[in-house]
């Protein structure tokens, strides 16, 4: 409908466009035609050719003009048709539509009239409706309903914005209750009154629509349109006002929300904690089920692992149990989702249907109210056409049609704006009757939704909870399949244990493995279920991406109908453009008639002056375009018609006569013209009001579309926030799975603990316990001792309170003594005349003295309270015992000494004043008893005073009372205090303080009473006062001692209390502590504990942020102060302007010189000549004034009344000027009201940022700390690891010496063996053995006599038995090594199992370490960027601030611009006053002026008299003369006499004339003026009675139409009453019956139509609120979008530089982490190895157990053999003897035919030998060599020298030479027996399965023997035990490098022949100097 009738309006713009071009070109034809044809009627010409000519001339100019007019017709024609095709086609639509909505009306019409039927009280309505009806007919104003109306819907507004939380609850989706419901159909009620409300001011604007024309004069309307304005005002900020309150209420909902959101979290963390505490309870349960020792039998394992296998697959079905469960929910809550998905897009859709109908209704509103403005304009403008179209029929018949076509096109488009707007005011009555259908169609619907809702809210909680508790479900699933990755490893670890323990288990371990395998399965299946969940997850995120997208389109629909808005309100401003063109092209008709005019007038004055106008005429047709070239053809047809003259003179005379029906046609048109001037003023004022209301709309409009684009652009953003929220949620999960994963981890290692350090920690709690139950103990005998100490204290106030009682008894003695006293004192009356002055000033001093003990006391008080206080305080302290504030409690005790200190000298001093009192009293009854004599004789005066006295007497008996009560209240005190102090930990007493002020006060009231009287029981009075105060000051003296021994007291109680609490402080550290150990392996508590400091520090932060934002909320606050300040500031000025304005306008008023003229005029009549230059100038200063007065009058109205009040321009421009001025204000209002709307939303977003970074920081921080603690482990592991790898090298060494020992002991072992083998044989075997072993040659050994070889076999055997007794004692200490060995070897192993485990978990906790580190790292970039972005809106916040502070800037610069108007204003003022005294001195120089002329007329009179005196001489002498000429002369004088008289009076008379032609010529001007003003006034008065019958006419004509149309429909009514009066009659019986229910049902369904109108309020309501908060959000999103669009640049960036660091760092971790994996391979190699030389030395041990048993065996025999070889022995030392010192002569001729035998570069070596031999220095021979040259051959070296490179790899080097030249040869035979001995191999491989029986020797022994060898000479091969024994066996497995070098002393044990079980290594080639412990490094290495 809206887009069809925009269609139809812009093609009207379009066609009106079209003809209003048209229209401008024909009246300016009918214009010229008209001025031509008055010219043509007017010429006369005297000449007959001429006449002709010009007739000719102008009849071409006609026909001419005739014909351009035709065409302009047709083509007006043409139009006209197509407008009026177009016409009727939209009237039938529009009848078409109106009947549709008339049908729709006639409905809900009857409907209403139904309803009404049935409601007695809505007849009542209607009949009152109907009485307004009449009264309205009658013509009264329609005010009071609207401004009730406006009332009531700011009442319902305000109603429903107070009721408008609950609403706003019910859409975060809260649970709805019944009040809700409840609340929801008062809603329903309200909304379906406010729908009745809204058409009955629809009915009553139609209705003043209709009246506005019959409502009577103008000034009625413009007051009511000016109330209307008014209410329209108060209606607005009554709508601002609701709209502040209703943002407040947003952010008391929004706060509120954020405490359900936060308690809602708190619930969260509650059941996080609990899930935790139980997840420990089960670790425990585990740790206490699975953490017992491995040394149980196999079985007992087996029966755990079932058992816990068993608990898990339960804990799995349950979990699959509730997976189904939650996935259910999940499903049920996607079900429920998608309903309130749909209801939503319901209520979305009818949300927008509202806001259309509303937005319509407020803009039909909007429109009565301008056309109630407009209409009288367009009424008597209609009939101002009316009668111009009637006028102008007569005038110009064949223009009628144009014309009357022109008058129906100007009247049409304002007849079809007009028709539009009843159009859409009939839609939108159609529209709400539709919607009242469709309210009254979904109420039914909306119970059953309540209920829905209800329900669906209750389960959107249940799967919200659902959702909680999925999300632990999850968090426990992947903590138990960690525990499942835990328990699988754990049992890998068993498994492995069990294949190296036993082989016997491999049926459990394929029952594991098939555990496993299920467990895997349910692992797959808790995959699958997570997968699953995610991808529920997921689409969840999709849904909400399609709602997203919904919202979009709602939002599209919402710009579609904002264009179809703007396309209207285009079709508008065409048509307003259409209304201006027509207006313009009246003015420029008016401009025409205006000079038609001024032509007639000058035909009129000068007929003789044609042709010049024809000249004239002729320029102004040159001057339109198309004019200029027919003039010209004109002047050619003038030219050629010269000679028709005689036939056109007919023609002139039938001109002549239409020139005087256009003269009278042009008086009337000029009627007209005044008429349509004063028409065309009202619209242009009109055309200006719709000018602005259309800028303001345009304004308005083109805000709507950017607020849209800002939406759009602002939803667009959500969107994006909402997927980086998404992001950033599954991020979170991510991070969160990974921590769950890691606290898993650390719970398994945890529950890896041992129980024997979980048992004694157990203990050392216990212990501690019963410590700090022991300590407990003494603490109560401490309290108890505590109360001992109160009892004493409450002993010490029961005597103070026994003291103020004796107090008390010494008062009522003290009483006793006053009423002796009073009997005395009737005595001593007499004597009171005398002393009475005395007394009195006595009296003085005593009040002086007792001001100073009342403030005295007062101060005593106070102290006392401070007293009190500060005993407060020390209790509070003791119910808060800290160890830090002990310093404080002294610094307060020792103030309190001080204060005591100064209480006594304070109390002293009052003691000496009531010690010198004392002495006053004294005195004062000795003088008291004197005048007790001299009081007999006063009995009278006695009498007077006893009436006084009695007074007194009760005045003080009051006092007493008072002071009675108040020592009683002290007692009270007392009580109080030693209650307070008996329970210590009890708050401070205030009541004490309080009657203490009370006691103050009253004291300060009776010493106030006191001073008054002044008689003598005054004194008495005074004394017992006196007293009384020192009674009160001995109480208070002891109360400040009791209180002092209390604070001792408390003092020491304290000091106990706080060393008890320090001990109980330590005691709860130590068991924080325990409960620390015991519960965390890994430090998660002081992880907790971290983080909760880290909270509460954050916690802290969040307050100080937050007192930050107090701050700039405060400051915002103070720039509002300043701002109402500055706007107070701005309206004192405009005060003072208009004060200002007025003083001018005064003073320009005293400025008008009239008075002051007319004083001046008598002197100026008669000073015509001198003072004419003057009249001129006052002339001109006269007209000013005059047009000042003109200025004036028109302002004020009356021509005279200038003098008063503002004038009305400036009166509307300073109004205009307000009304800026408040629009202004309400947009800086607005603007305020936005900033601090987003000040609000970004106080919560940053403190909802400050959560997440405080959280994230937790997390960091926690992270961190766990990372350090990691790295800390990861250290001490490290140094574990070096401290093994030493103690693994110290044990390789042990070893490497073991394995040397035991090689000794094999060689000694083999080599006796041989030895004693070689005993039994010959002595030839044993030289030739020996003689080969020593010399190692193929040469035959000597062989020396059988005694010498049984000496030297004796001497070898004894040696041997001592050798055997030494070997015996190193084996016993190598079984004692061995057994160490293996006990290390074991030790070892446990070790490195513990270090392997170390390294894993190592590797583990560096992997997570990385994780976490990553994981931080992305956490650190997100916290940067929140940070950042936190900044920057505390950034925007400050920036807002500081736009506020420019825009309070601006207002001072506003007041400063206004102080310099003010000033300018001022300036003004100063120039008229100073042209004023300009004026006044000009004046003063007229009157100067004027005493000059009197003084020259003087001068003259004196000339005068001078001369006649001159003439009375001159006569004298003449009649002297001439006597005789006297007659003459006499009558010649006479006549001269006569002339000159007749001169001077002629000239006086000339004078007088000249004079008064002045004033009369003055007087005419005066007077002509007047006659046009007074012409002015009658042609305005007389336009404006045609106006006003217009008017009256129009009115009476509408009245009568409504008249008529009321007459109508009461007819109608009355009808419809009928024949519903005829229904009831007949229906009742039928309608009895059913009535009750439909009655109800009728009830229902009003109140839900009416709860569903007030949905739509509130939906409306709600629309604005939120069309408010989009342009805030849009001005707020506009100045964000520039910051972010920077933010982005330099966030991408600092993204790009931060990612490029991140994969630096990646790069780096990953370098990092393939190192620790090559170190945790190498390490892991290393332990194998360690391992196999570990089971090696474990089967040495073995071998050695053997070899000890075979030792045993061969201890026998050695023993045997041992004197045998001491026999030897002696032998070999006997021949060693004899031999020494000869030379062998077989050696010798050995050597001397092997030089020979060898070859020449060999023989220095032999030489060398043979020098060797000889006792030759080695240096000599070297130069004897080297003078014969190296040619000498080395056979002999070969030989002697020691054993060959080839022989066998570990034979030492070649002897030195020093050796070899200072020893003999049996020295060296030993020398090289010793050598042998020695380990020189490694240590063979001794596996079980090699081990060889003792008999049999090692193979190859023969072959290496043989390999020993030179090649020369044969050697005879014997069995395997007569191998040389010399030799060292070594394995043939082994595969050794050749060189001799290559083999040191120190073998390793790695080293040894390969076994089929242990892993096989390449040989390596070990240096002589390298240690076991190198070795083992080196194949670590490797």
């Amino acid at each position: 409908m809206s887009s069809w009738l925009g269609g139809i309006g812009s093609g009207l713009g379009q066609s009106l466009g079209q003809v209003s071009g048209s229209l401008s070109s024909f009246t300016g034809q009918i214009s010229n035609f008209t001025k031509d044809m008055l010219l043509e009627g007017v010429e006369e010409v005297g000449d007959a050719a001429t006449e002709l000519q010009v007739s000719n001339s102008k009849l071409a100019e006609v026909e001419s003009a005739f014909g351009v007019q035709k065409s302009e017709h047709e083509r007006l024609r043409k139009l006209h048709a197509e407008l009026e095709e177009k016409l009727e086609a939209a009237e039938i639509q529009i009848k078409r539509q109106s009947a549709e909505y008339r049908t729709l009306l006639q409905q809900k019409d009857v409907e209403i009239s139904h309803l009404k039927a049935r409601q007695s009280g809505l007849q009542e309505e209607v009949q009152k409706l109907q009485q307004s009806a009449q009264s309205a007919s009658a013509g009264p104003a329609m005010l009071p309903v609207t401004t009730t109306s406006s009332s009531t819907t700011s009442s319902s507004a305000s109603s429903f914005l107070s009721r408008h939380p609950g609403s706003h609850h019910g859409f975060h989706g809260e649970e709805m209750d019944l009040s809700d419901v409840i609340w929801s159909q008062q809603e329903i009620n309200r909304l379906s009154t406010e729908v009745m409300r809204l058409e009955s001011e629809v009915a009553h604007w139609r209705r003043m629509s209709q009246a506005s024309t019959a409502t009577g004069a103008g000034n009625g309307n413009h007051s009511e349109i000016l109330k209307l304005q008014r209410t329209i005002k108060e209606l607005r900020d009554e709508m601002s006002r609701e709209v502040d309150e209703h943002q407040h209420e947003l952010a008391a909902l929004q706060d509120a929300q954020r405490q359900k959101l936060a308690d809602v979290t708190r619930r969260h963390r509650q059941e996080l904690a609990e899930y935790e505490e139980r997840i420990e309870e089960l670790e425990e349960q585990i740790q206490s089920g699975g953490g017992q020792p491995t040394s149980v039998s196999d079985t007992s394992k087996l029966h755990e692992l079932h058992q816990t296998i068993q608990s898990l697959q339960e804990a799995a079905e349950q979990h699959e149990k509730q997976l189904a469960e939650l996935s259910a929910n999940l499903e049920e809550a996607q079900k429920i989702q998608a309903s309130l998905q749909l209801e939503k897009d319901d209520a979305q859709q009818e949300n927008t249907g509202l806001l259309q109908n509303y937005t319509r209704l407020q803009a039909s509103v909007a429109e009565l109210q301008t056309r109630v403005q407009e209409q009288e304009g367009k009424a008597l403008q209609k009939a101002q056409l009316d009668h111009e179209i009637q006028m102008l029929r007569n005038s110009l018949e064949a223009a009628e049609k144009e014309i009357e076509r022109l008058k129906n096109l100007e009247a049409e488009p304002k007849e079809e704006v007009e028709h539009a707007d009843i159009l859409e005011l009939n839609t939108i009555i159609g529209a709400l009757r539709q919607e009242k259908e469709d309210l009254e169609q979904e109420k039914l619907n909306l119970q059953e939704r309540l209920k829905v809702a209800e329900e669906q809210l209750v389960s959107r909680n249940e799967a919200e909870s659902d959702l909680e508790s999925l999300d632990d479900l999850k968090a426990e699933l992947g903590r138990r399949e960690k525990i499942l990755r835990a328990t699988e490893e754990e049992r890998d670890t068993l498994m492995s244990e069990l294949e190296e323990l036993d082989q016997q288990n491999q049926e459990a371990t394929q029952h594991m493995i098939s555990v496993k395998e299920q467990l895997s399965g349910q692992l797959k299946e808790a995959e699958t279920e997570l997968k699953r969940m995610t991808a529920e997850l997921n689409t969840s995120s999709d849904q909400k991406m399609a709602l997203e997208q919904e919202l979009e389109t709602q939002k599209e629909k919402m710009s579609q109908s904002a264009f179809t808005l703007n396309e209207l309100h285009m079709g508008k401003q065409q048509l307003e453009r259409t209304v201006k063109e027509l207006k313009d092209k009246l003015g420029h008709s008016q401009e025409q008639i205006r000079d038609a005019r001024r032509e007639v007038t000058e035909l009129k004055k000068t007929l003789q002056e044609k042709e010049e106008l024809l000249s004239a005429a002729k320029a102004k047709l040159y001057e339109g375009g198309e004019r200029a070239s027919e003039a010209q053809g004109a002047n050619e047809a003038l030219a050629e018609k010269e000679r028709e003259l005689s036939d056109l003179r007919r023609e002139l005379d039938e001109m002549r006569c239409s020139h005087e029906k256009v003269m009278s046609e042009d008086y009337e048109l000029k009627v007209e013209n005044r008429r349509f001037k004063a028409d065309n003023e009202q619209t242009l004022g009109k055309v200006e009001e719709l000018t602005k209301q259309l800028k303001e709309s345009q304004g308005v409009l083109n805000r709507v579309v950017r607020e849209k684009d800002t939406r759009i652009e602002a939803l667009k953003l959500e969107k994006y926030q909402l997927e980086g929220e998404l992001t950033q949620a599954e991020n979170k999960l991510k991070e969160q799975v990974k921590q769950y994963q890691q606290t898993i981890e650390e719970l398994t290692r945890a529950r890896s603990m041992d129980a024997s350090a979980l048992q004694t920690e157990h203990e050392r709690a216990i212990k501690l316990n019963q410590e700090k139950d022991m300590e407990i103990a003494q603490l109560k005998r401490d309290v108890e001792q505590v109360a001992a100490d109160h009892r004493d204290t409450n002993e010490m106030l029961s005597i103070t309170v026994a003291g103020q009682q004796q107090l008390t008894d010494l008062l009522q003695e003290k009483d006793v003594f006053m009423d002796t006293l009073k009997q005395n004192a009737a005595d001593l009356q007499t004597e009171l005349d005398n002393k009475v002055s005395v007394f009195t000033k006595e009296v003085e001093t005593l009040k002086q003295s007792l001001d100073e003990k009342d403030k005295q006391l007062g101060g005593m008080k106070e102290e006392n309270s401070h007293l009190k206080e500060e005993i407060d305080r020390l209790r509070d302290q003791q119910s808060r015992p800290q160890p830090l504030a002990e310093p404080r409690t002294l610094d307060i005790i020792t103030e309190l000494e001080t204060e005591i200190t100064q209480l006594k000298s304070s109390r002293n001093a009052l003691e000496e004043e009531v010690q010198t009192l004392r002495r006053t009293t004294e005195e004062q009854q000795a003088s008291l008893l004197l005048s007790q004599q001299s009081l007999q004789a006063q009995q009278s005066e006695i009498e007077q005073a006893r009436a006084h006295h009695q007074q007194t007497t009760l005045n003080y008996d009051r006092l007493i009372q008072a002071r009675d009560e108040e020592i009683t209240r002290l007692q009270q005190n007392v009580e109080q205090l030693s209650e307070s102090q008996s329970r210590a930990n009890s708050p401070s007493v205030q009541g004490e303080v309080i009657l203490q002020e009370e006691k103050t006060q009253t004291l300060n009231q009776e010493n106030g009473n006191e001073k008054h009287d002044l008689s003598k029981v005054d004194i008495e009075r005074l004394v017992r006062g006196i007293k009384e105060k020192e009674t009160e000051i001995t109480q208070l003296n002891e109360k400040n001692l009791s209180l002092t021994r209390q604070l001792d007291q408390l003092v020491v109680s304290r000091d106990e209390v706080g060393k008890l609490s320090q001990m109980i402080m330590q005691k709860d550290l130590e068991i924080q502590a325990l409960h620390a150990r015991v519960s965390m392996g890994g430090g998660h508590s002081q992880d907790v504990m971290f983080l909760q400091q880290q909270l509460q520090a954050y916690a802290v932060e969040r307050e100080q942020v937050i007192a930050v934002l107090n701050e700039k909320t405060r400051e915002n606050s103070q720039l509002r102060s300043d701002y109402h300040r500055l706007m107070d500031i701005m309206a004192g000025k405009e005060a003072a302007l208009l004060k200002l304005q007025q003083e001018n306008q005064r003073l320009s008023n005293m400025s008008d010189p009239s008075g002051s003229q007319e004083m001046f005029k008598e002197t100026i009549q008669n000073l015509s000549r001198i003072i004419r230059e003057k009249d001129i100038e006052i002339d001109a200063l006269t007209q000013k004034c005059q047009t000042l007065v003109t200025v004036l009058q028109s302002s004020g109205g009356e021509p005279g009344a200038g003098s008063g009040g503002v004038s009305s321009n400036q009166f509307e421009e300073l109004l205009q000027e307000r009304d800026t001025l408040k629009q202004q204000v309400k947009k800086m209002e607005e603007w305020k009201q936005q900033v601090i709307t987003t000040v609000k939303n970004m106080q919560h977003e940053s403190a909802q940022l400050h959560e997440e970074l405080i959280k994230l920081q937790s997390q960091v921080s926690a992270d961190s700390d766990c990372s350090s603690k990691l790295s800390v482990d990861y250290a001490r592991l490290v140094q574990n690891y070096e401290q093994k790898e030493r103690r693994l090298g110290s044990l390789s060494l042990e070893l490497a010496q073991v394995q040397q020992t035991i090689t000794q002991l094999s060689s000694t072992k083999d080599v006796l063996l041989g030895k004693l083998d070689s005993v039994t044989q010959t002595p030839e075997v044993t030289a030739t053995q020996c003689s080969g072993s020593s010399l190692s040659t193929d040469a035959p050994s000597h062989q020396p006599d059988s005694a010498v070889k049984d000496e030297k076999m004796q001497q070898e055997v004894v040696q041997l038995k001592a050798q055997l007794t030494e070997k015996e004692n190193t084996i016993r200490t190598l079984q004692e090594n061995n057994h160490r060995l293996s006990n290390s070897a074991s030790a070892s192993e446990s070790e490195q199992r513990s270090q392997a485990e170390e390294a894993r978990q190592v590797r583990e906790r560096l992997e997570a370490l990385q994780r976490s580190v990553r994981e931080k790292d992305l956490l650190i970039k997100s916290k940067g960027d929140q940070l950042v972005q936190v900044s920057e809106a505390l950034r925007n916040r400050e920036n807002d601030n500081e736009v506020l502070k420019q825009a309070v800037t601006n207002l001072k610069e506003r007041a400063l611009i206004l102080e310099m108007d003010v000033k300018k204003l001022k300036e003004e003022n100063e120039l008229v006053a100073a042209r004023s005294r300009e004026k006044e001195s000009e004046f003063r120089a007229l009157q100067e002026t004027n005493m000059q002329v009197s003084l020259l007329l003087r001068e003259k009179e004196f000339e005068l008299s001078a001369m006649s005196e001159k003439a009375a001489t001159v006569e004298k002498l003449l009649k002297d003369k001439e006597q005789g000429r006297s007659g003459e002369l006499n009558q010649l004088l006479n006549e001269v006499k006569s002339m000159q008289d007749k001169a001077v009076a002629f000239q006086q008379e000339r004078d007088q004339v000249m004079m008064a032609l002045k004033q009369k010529q003055m007087e005419t001007a005066a007077l002509q003026s007047e006659l046009q003003h007074v012409r002015d006034k009658e042609h305005r008065l007389n336009l404006e009675l045609e106006r006003l019958r217009n008017h009256l006419l129009e009115i009476e004509d509408s009245y009568t139409r409504e008249a008529l149309a009321a007459e109508d429909r009461e007819t109608e009514l009355r009808r419809k009453v009928a024949l519903l009066d005829e229904r009831l009659a007949t229906s009742s019986s039928a309608v009895e019956s059913a009535s009750q229910q439909a009655s109800m049902q009728v009830e229902s369904l009003q109140e839900q139509l009416i709860g569903v109108v007030k949905q739509r309020d509130d939906a409306l309501v709600q629309l604005r609120t939120s069309q408010e908060q989009v342009n805030q959000y849009a001005v707020s999103l506009s100045n964000l979008q520039m910051v972010l669009e920077q933010f982005q640049q330099e966030e991408k960036a600092m993204y790009s530089a931060e990612l490029e660091k991140h994969k630096k760092e990646k790069e780096e971790w990953k370098r990092k982490a393939l190192k620790l994996e090559d170190q945790a391979s190498a390490l892991q190699i290393n332990l194998d190895e360690a391992n196999a030389a570990l089971d090696s030395a474990s089967r040495l041990t073995d071998q050695l157990d053997l070899k000890e048993e075979q030792i045993e065996e061969l201890k026998k025999q050695v023993d045997v053999r041992q004197e045998m070889l001491e026999e030897a022995q002696r032998k070999l030392m006997n021949l060693l003897n004899s031999t020494e010192g000869k030379i062998d002569k077989v050696l010798m001729r050995n050597l001397f035919l092997g030089y020979f035998h060898t070859p020449k570069t060999k023989r220095a070596d032999v030489l060398k030998l043979m020098g060797s031999v000889l006792g030759l220095n080695r240096e000599d021979v070297e130069k004897m060599l080297e003078d014969r040259g190296h040619g000498v051959t080395g056979w002999v070296s070969n030989w002697l020298g020691g054993r060959g490179a080839q022989s066998v790899p570990n034979t030492p080097q070649r002897p030195t030479s020093g050796q070899g030249l200072n020893s003999s040869f049996s020295e060296m035979f030993v020398k090289f027996l010793e050598m042998e001995s020695t380990p020189s191999l490694p240590a063979p491989k001794l596996p079980v399965h090699d081990i060889k029986p003792l008999s049999a020797p090692p193979a190859g022994r023969t072959s290496s023997g043989t390999s020993s060898m030179a090649a020369g000479a044969p050697v005879s091969q014997k069995r395997a035990g007569d191998s040389n024994p010399f030799l060292a066996p070594r394995s043939a497995a082994v595969p050794l490098l050749a060189g001799s070098g290559s083999g040191g002393p120190g073998g390793h044990l790695l080293m040894k022949p390969i076994s089929d079980t242990l892993p096989t290594f390449t040989p390596v080639p070990v240096s002589a100097e390298a240690s076991g412990g190198a070795v083992l490094k080196d194949l670590l290495k490797q």
